[in-house]
C-alpha cells in the first residue's frame, strides 16, 4: 500500500486533542493555518515559559495510524486526532526516518522532519496508562518514543484525507530523530 494521509486535524485552542477536518492548509514557516501551535516561534506553553523566542520546530505534528492499531490491541480506545496530531499517516514508518526528511503531503505541501514528539503527562490525563503505551525499549534498552514526529512547513498547500505521502531523504549520513 502506498503511503497516504488518513486524517487531518487542527485546533485553535491549546487542547490535547484536535478536531478532524476535511482539509487543512499548511503555511510555509508557520504551520497549520488556524492551529494554536502555528507560528515562527514556539507555541507549546511549557516551551514559551522557558524561552518564547525559540524557533518553532513543532509546527506540524504527524503520527502514524499504525500506532492506533497497536494501542487498540492493548486496550486503549484512541482514534486519529485524539493525541493532538495534525496529520495522521499510514504506510510510512515515521519514527524510523532521519532528521531532515521531507514529506510531500498531497500536491503541494512539503514538511521537513525536525524530531520526535516527547510524550508528556497530558497523555495520561487523557487516558490512564497511555503514556506507558507510547513508550517502549529497543533491543539495547534505549527508550523508544512512539507519539509521533514533529516538522516545519517548507512549502505550503492544502492537505486532505486520502492524499499521498512521498518521501525525500536528506543527503549525507542520516541523523536519527531526537526529541524536540
Amino acid at each position: 500500500m502506498a503511503a497516504q494521509v488518513v486524517a487531518v486535524h487542527r485546533s485553535s485552542s491549546h487542547s490535547f486533542s484536535k478536531i478532524a477536518e476535511d482539509a487543512i492548509t499548511l503555511v510555509a514557516g508557520l504551520g497549520v493555518e488556524g492551529d494554536a501551535h502555528a507560528g515562527p516561534t514556539v507555541k507549546h506553553r511549557s516551551r514559551v515559559k522557558r524561552d518564547p523566542s525559540q524557533p518553532n520546530l513543532r509546527q506540524v505534528h504527524l503520527l502514524q495510524a499504525e500506532l492506533f492499531d497497536e494501542l487498540m490491541e492493548r486496550g486503549h480506545a484512541v482514534w486519529p486526532g485524539d493525541m493532538g496530531e495534525n496529520v495522521t499517516t499510514r504506510g510510512v514508518d515515521l519514527l524510523q526516518l532521519p532528521t531532515g526528511t521531507r514529506l510531500r503531503l498531497g500536491a503541494e505541501a512539503v514538511v521537513e522532519l525536525t524530531g520526535l514528539r516527547n510524550p508528556c503527562s497530558q497523555i495520561d490525563k487523557f487516558q490512564q496508562g497511555l503514556m506507558a503505551a507510547v513508550l517502549d525499549r529497543d533491543a539495547h534498552g534505549a527508550l523508544v518514543r512512539k507519539a509521533g514526529v514533529m516538522a516545519v512547513v517548507v512549502h505550503g498547500g492544502e492537505v486532505r484525507t486520502g492524499d499521498g505521502v512521498a518521501l525525500e531523504l536528506p543527503a549525507g549520513a542520516p541523523h536519527p530523530l531526537e526529541p524536540v
